[in-house]
């Protein structure tokens, strides 16, 4: 019995060494096999190398199972993951870097527990083309927008807990010298979408206003328990009626030169 001892110390090591082995070169293609799932394959990295904890993918967004729309984020992504230890719980911290988009990566640490996970991301500030929103199909595909997206924030806390979802901190979203293939001017307008979480409340509220442009576009809502409720309307500036008519009958619901946009 006792001879058998090195032996069984042995095949424990060894696996143990296989197991160790596993979890710090995992594939990168295990990641992206997880976030196409956890996406309906709404977002999909594709082309994978390296690891789960350094790797770097191109990134596409398409409209789900089925769908024929497909985006490509210019120049893919590039991530580092790491273990952490975050107000005194055990975490990890996600580093991000889209060269196309971002100046300076973006920083995110999870923080999973039972029955309930945070996601906290530190402030940021980035630049996205409009285009890359025609790969989730309807209504981008329709509208085929261009222009850009500026994402900025202070920082954002995000929390689940019993089947609920919670948001503090403000995020600002500047869609900059905005066109659509169904009108003839270019650009339309530029526009900015604001959020805002207050630390102690638990809704999100939303401002929608026009900084420049032909086409009129303001609105305010709320977001509580899951559901969004926004009640805006876009127009035309004044001359620009007859080049707007034919986006404004598909944006929303017209009544008379006003188009309504009501979700919720």
């Amino acid at each position: 019995m006792r001879a058998a001892w090195p032996v069984r110390l042995a095949w424990l090591s060894a696996l143990m060494g296989l197991a160790l082995g596993m979890v710090l070169f995992a594939p990168a293609r295990w990641l992206a096999h997880g976030i196409g799932l956890a996406s309906d394959g709404r977002l999909q990295l594709v082309n994978t190398r390296g690891t789960v904890w350094n790797g770097q993918a191109d990134l596409l967004l398409t409209g789900g199972e089925g769908s024929r729309s497909q985006t490509a984020l210019p120049r893919g992504l590039q991530w580092q993951l790491r273990p952490a230890w975050t107000e005194a719980a055990p975490a990890l911290r996600l580093q991000l870097n889209a060269p196309c988009c971002t100046p300076q990566p973006l920083n995110l640490t999870a923080l999973p527990g039972w029955g309930t996970a945070r996601l906290l991301v530190a402030g940021f500030q980035s630049q996205w083309p409009t285009e890359l929103l025609v790969g989730l199909g309807t209504p981008w595909n329709t509208l085929r927008l261009e222009g850009q997206l500026q994402l900025y924030s202070p920082g954002l806390d995000l929390q689940w807990a019993a089947g609920r979802g919670r948001v503090q901190g403000d995020l600002n979203i500047e869609a900059l010298d905005m066109a659509s293939r169904l009108s003839t001017l270019r650009p339309l307008g530029s526009y900015r979408l604001a959020l805002n979480a207050p630390v102690d409340g638990d809704r999100v509220t939303v401002a929608l206003q026009t900084l420049s442009g032909e086409l009129q576009l303001q609105g305010e809502g709320q977001w509580t328990g899951g559901r969004l409720r926004f009640r805006g309307e876009a127009s035309a500036a004044p001359g620009r009626e007859a080049a707007l008519d034919n986006l404004l009958n598909i944006i929303g619901r017209r009544q008379g030169a006003r188009s309504l946009l009501n979700i919720g």
